[in-house]
């Protein structure tokens, strides 16, 4: 994961933490509330911009997706868009991101995130 990522969900984290979408009492459900509760990222332009300002290429970027799919699942999707694209990888990095981390509260979290 580029560094520039890394910070950019890093940030992502703080701002549900500081908007109370992530809690102590959700703390171990952290990664569905940042990464897949919602899209992280909405519309085709600005997802590909996303990828073009973090220097991904859109190949490098499916085939990441794609990756870890038949690695944790068996079977991969069809990634035709940038939109589901950008939204695949926010939930694999950000899943990287937080397992990276030893946290059990939100306190701990933020600590780490820092």
């Amino acid at each position: 994961m580029k560094n520039s990522i890394k910070l950019e969900l890093t940030n992502h984290i703080l701002d549900l933490i500081n908007d109370r979408v992530i809690t102590n009492e959700n703390i171990d459900d952290a990664h569905y509330h940042a990464f897949n509760e919602d899209y992280y990222l909405i519309g085709y332009y600005q997802c590909s911009q996303w990828l073009k300002n973090h220097g991904i290429d859109t190949f490098e970027a499916i085939e990441i997706c794609q990756t870890y799919e038949k690695d944790n699942f068996g079977e991969s999707n069809i990634y035709d868009n940038s939109e589901q694209t950008v939204n695949m990888l926010a939930y694999i990095f950000g899943e990287e991101l937080l397992n990276s981390l030893n946290f059990d509260s939100i306190e701990e979290l933020k600590e780490s995130l820092k």
